[in-house]
């Protein structure tokens, strides 16, 4: 009996998957336009058909609310901001004084209004408009998809219209679940409160490069080049160092290899100057590794030479590094709160590496006029050698 029971809930399972899925692929617009993708979105009853186009990066929609009568007024909308309504890019639609189906934008950039006043959005929509049949409301319309973007977070929405207004909808069951994320190239799409795949990859990736090329990277190159004036510090700054850059770059490598596979699961989207980067901050940071192989013993006569070179090397993976973390940041699109922390980490570390270099150039002339020689190897004991002048060694 037990296994009759267990049949009889998997086939109705599969007849309702199979129905979900018939409803969303084959289904006939009115208008007998096609879309190339097509998800049946997992609550209110909704589904999202779009045909992406590469050349100019803009999107033809369809949004199908169905189950609603001619009271409800319903709304899809991308949020490039959050994740819910506060801040979504809205495509509304509902029955006017004359009972037709109107269509139109609502941008609630302010957070969360009740009346969906009809405004402009901070992208391009274009052929907006809306049809009611068989008790389902289509919206559609063609998007400019911002900075090239293809991954957003998504929202969708129902409620009742009342005056000739649309009325805050319900704050219960799936009114309260109604978001998630959708990728107009793969066609992966999220709901109930998912994150969905590609974009928690997208996330991790942009994590990984923050803290090890944007912060750690830097940080180590302060320690190498601010430590060293302290004496009880020596050697402890070098080893500091090389952990702080190694720790960078084994979790640099780790942000770079989801770099390519993102890239690899992202068919026909370039971001060439975040990849060109990309390869040249793996290719700089490979080189560091290996140059600190082949360092030569300070008394060496070529170690001046190869002071130059990691400085050098060194600094420029540096600044491409935030460079690339912007770069990043302006494609990823994340809440803006996370480009403000990043730059208030740059800040920080500027203004400390401010007050540091000052403070060592204090002791270099402090020291230069006591005659200071108290460095068995020949150095003033910041960044110069032993006839006082100052030179830039490996950071």
């Amino acid at each position: 009996m037990g296994n009759k029971s267990l049949l009889t809930s998997l086939l109705i399972l599969s007849l309702s998957l199979l129905s979900s899925a018939q409803t969303c692929t084959d289904y006939t617009f009115t208008n007998n336009k096609v879309f190339a993708t097509c998800t049946a979105l997992p609550v209110l009853s909704s589904f999202l058909h779009w045909t992406y186009h590469q050349a100019n990066s803009t999107v033809d929609i369809a949004y199908r609310h169905t189950n609603v009568d001619a009271t409800t007024w319903v709304a899809w909308a991308l949020n490039l901001q959050g994740d819910k309504m506060g801040g979504a890019q809205s495509l509304v639609a509902y029955h006017n004084s004359s009972s037709l189906p109107h269509a139109y934008t609502s941008a609630l950039n302010n957070g969360y209004t009740t009346t969906l006043a009809e405004s402009t959005l901070t992208f391009g929509v274009s052929s907006i408009s809306a049809e009611y049949v068989n008790s389902a409301m289509v919206i559609y319309a063609t998007l400019a998809l911002p900075s090239g973007q293809t991954v957003f977070n998504q929202v969708w929405q129902s409620g009742t219209v009342s005056g000739g207004n649309p009325q805050a909808h319900l704050f219960s069951g799936e009114n309260m679940n109604s978001y998630g994320s959708v990728d107009f190239v793969t066609g992966v799409s999220s709901g109930g409160g998912g994150g969905g795949s590609l974009q928690r990859r997208r996330n991790v990736h942009g994590v990984l490069n923050a803290v090890s090329w944007g912060t750690l990277m830097p940080l180590g190159a302060m320690i190498a080049r601010y430590l060293k004036v302290f004496k009880s510090a020596d050697p402890a700054w070098f080893y500091l160092h090389v952990a702080c850059q190694s720790s960078a770059y084994i979790v640099g490598v780790a942000g770079w290899a989801t770099g390519l596979k993102l890239g690899s699961d992202s068919a026909g989207i370039t971001h060439s100057l975040h990849r060109n980067i990309g390869i040249t901050l793996f290719a700089l940071g490979t080189l560091q590794v290996f140059a600190l192989l082949l360092r030569p013993k300070k008394d060496h006569k070529i170690r001046i030479y190869w002071n130059v070179y990691h400085w050098a090397v060194g600094y420029v993976t540096i600044i491409l590094s935030i460079i690339n973390i912007f770069e990043g940041l302006d494609i990823l699109q994340p809440h803006k709160n996370w480009k403000r922390a990043y730059t208030g980490i740059i800040i920080f570390l500027g203004f400390n590496a401010a007050m540091l270099e000052a403070y060592t150039w204090y002791l270099v002339m402090k020291r230069k006029k006591t005659g200071s020689d108290k460095y068995p190897d020949g150095s003033n004991g910041v960044n110069g050698h032993g006839n006082g002048t100052r030179s830039q060694q490996a950071v």
